[in-house]
């Protein structure tokens, strides 16, 4: 398993749009993916999933990621993080 930290800089949080896209990212790949925020944890391929934790700006989330393509997963997902969000 693999974990990543972010700290959200987008003005507006984790919004619908950014969440859209993130779904499109972590559908991709087989593994689980999941956002973690305040012990509340989101399903990555799922929006309300992501939408449901209500990510402001200056929060932390965790992503993790496990099964048999973590690795690529990781990667892609915290480039996404930090290129959009």
């Amino acid at each position: 398993m693999k974990e990543f930290n972010y700290t959200i800089t987008d003005p507006e949080g984790i919004h619908a749009r950014p969440a859209g896209e993130l779904v499109k990212v972590a559908k991709g790949f087989a593994s689980s993916i999941k956002l973690v925020k305040d012990g509340k944890e989101g399903d990555c391929k799922r929006i309300f999933g992501i939408m449901g934790l209500g990510v402001k700006k200056g929060q932390e989330v965790t992503l993790t990621f496990e099964g048999e393509d973590e690795e690529e997963a990781f990667a892609a997902v915290s480039k996404f993080m930090q290129e959009n969000l």
